[in-house]
């Protein structure tokens, strides 16, 4: 069975669970899941669990998120995109300025009203089963965050756009509020997400490829350690009085810990405050999780266990 990470290329006409079900095939297991949908006519990294790592599926949906959008100015449509039913038409007679100050402005927190086309759940049935059956129900506004806009083209009506956000954006709605913002409408035309988190989109394999090492038995060259995902933190070694505490996922004490090398002793000991958290080591220099620091408590404690196979 393989644990770890595989940063897959979702391509179009695919759904996020086609994805699984077809790498479930390709790697002969069962336990996989992936880090968040993505649009069937959408394409870029859908990063899958495998193993013990699909504990880590709740962490990597939190990542920031990165995409390349195509945005159709002068339409609206039911799904917010063109695969959907046109329900306005408008000529397109914005300048180059009133497009950068209005996409600009979009920068920031922000509420966003998730569209009705999506998984979302109200009452426990999916928004887009509601909205199929020609319902439109009431939806909370969603705080998001927008990091970063850029305007990678403009050949109008179509607008190019780059966006960095949080989890829970759909940028769909985005599209579509950009479009009413500048009084000609807007659907999105294309979607390709290019980064989650550190996952980035040169570094996925398509489900062939995936197939290929698969048969040729050299699978694992596409698996990511669970540990690498975590490679920012620093690394903690648990002492012989502590492994005890550390296999049955118990808290640690500060002398149970030992920061790997001198200079990072030292860092540590600097950064170390409530919410500051590092990767466990066993004394047979495994890696068994995350830890944080909690501060009123004097103790590490676990986040995330990942023990070993």
């Amino acid at each position: 069975m393989y644990h770890g990470i595989i940063n897959v290329y979702k391509e179009k006409g695919f759904t996020s669970h086609d994805v699984v079900a077809k790498l479930r095939g390709i790697c002969k297991q069962k336990k996989i899941g992936h880090t968040g949908t993505l649009d069937p006519e959408a394409v870029g990294v859908l990063p899958v669990c495998l193993g013990s790592a699909t504990k880590l599926c709740d962490m990597l949906t939190d990542k920031t998120k990165e995409y390349v959008a195509v945005l159709k100015l002068g339409v609206v449509t039911d799904t917010q995109d063109l695969t959907g039913t046109i329900l306005e038409e408008h000529p397109v007679t914005v300048t180059e300025e009133q497009i950068r100050e209005v996409i600009f402005s979009f920068q920031g927190d922000q509420l966003q009203i998730p569209p009705m086309y999506s998984a979302l759940k109200v009452n426990g049935k999916k928004l887009y089963e509601l909205a199929r059956e020609g319902k439109e129900v009431e939806r909370a506004a969603r705080p998001i965050t927008i990091h970063e806009i850029e305007i990678l083209k403009e050949e109008l009506p179509e607008i190019t756009i780059r966006v960095s956000c949080s989890k829970g954006t759909y940028i769909r709605t985005l599209c579509h509020d950009i479009g009413q913002a500048l009084l000609c409408g807007g659907a999105m035309a294309s979607l390709t997400r290019t980064r989650v988190g550190s996952f980035q989109i040169g570094q996925a394999y398509p489900l062939a490829k995936l197939q290929q090492l698969s048969d040729e038995g050299r699978l694992s060259e596409a698996v990511l350690p669970v540990e690498e995902v975590f490679s920012h933190l620093p690394v903690m070694h648990v002492e012989k009085a502590g492994m005890k505490a550390l296999l049955n996922g118990n808290q640690l004490k500060k002398s149970e810990l030992e920061a790997a090398g001198t200079e990072k002793t030292a860092a540590v000991k600097t950064e170390e405050a409530s919410g500051y958290r590092v990767r466990i080591h066993g004394l047979d220099d495994r890696f068994y999780g995350i830890y944080e620091y909690k501060e009123e408590k004097g103790l590490y404690c676990p986040v995330k266990m990942f023990f070993p196979e």
